[in-house]
């Protein structure tokens, strides 16, 4: 499996995208931004379950690894539901038949193949027009983000391939995908054959130039950028 990484932070602050290669898996963590100190931020997080995901990503199925990484952090550090840092989470995992991929809220993985397969977590989409949208966090009919309550991790959507039909692998936060769901910049298709680096390139332009968010409205003018591609 040849893999290829590109990563960016948002300009004038440190990155809380994360990502993690290993011999037969891709973890990619973006952390939640807030306004907690760093020693527990959403880069803090990330870092914490990216490390922790690595260490279990072979003990089963993936809904399970994460479920047990969010519930051992939660223990060792104390953290409650509600009232913790947070990131979201995609993992990609590969043996010589099969390749299996996990998304919790927006951080995208795309298969190409003969067709092109896009595993998202709307969700939190879904209920942007919702007044109080952190009310619906970790609950029955809201969104699910990986912080506290190991349920998220049960309740992350999965799929999975046959690796001869597969031949690349995209996975990559919001601050890439952006660049196709929001600013129409590329196609999904796109992502699997242009240079990471000029991926990355055009969504920063694009940001630099809508500095007033007209055109897109959004909460922040740049994101951190983490993407991955897998060629089989």
């Amino acid at each position: 499996m040849k893999i290829e990484t590109a990563e960016r932070p948002a300009p004038g602050r440190l990155s809380e995208d994360r990502v993690r290669v290993t011999a037969n898996a891709v973890v990619v963590l973006d952390g939640v931004t807030s306004r907690r100190p760093p020693e527990r931020n959403g880069g803090w997080y990330a870092t914490q379950l990216a490390d922790e995901l690595v260490r279990l990503v072979d003990s089963g199925p993936l809904t399970v690894v994460l479920a047990q990484a969010i519930e051992n952090l939660a223990v060792r550090h104390g953290l409650v539901p509600g009232d913790s840092p947070s990131a979201t989470a995609s993992i990609v995992r590969w043996n010589d038949e099969r390749i299996e991929a996990l998304v919790l809220c927006d951080t995208p993985v795309v298969a190409f193949g003969q067709s092109t397969h896009v595993l998202e977590d709307t969700r939190l989409a879904d209920l942007r027009a919702q007044p109080d949208i952190l009310a619906w966090k970790n609950k029955p009919g809201g969104w699910w983000v990986a912080e506290a309550d190991p349920e998220a991790g049960h309740q992350a959507v999965t799929a999975s391939w046959s690796r001869a039909e597969v031949d690349k692998v995209v996975v990559l936060t919001d601050g890439v995908s952006c660049g196709v769901l929001e600013y129409g910049l590329f196609s999904w298709e796109d992502l699997a054959e242009l240079p990471l680096d000029d991926v990355l390139d055009r969504v920063r332009e694009a940001e630099r130039a809508d500095a007033d968010h007209r055109r897109w409205p959004r909460h922040k003018t740049y994101d951190d950028q983490a993407i991955v591609r897998l060629t089989t």
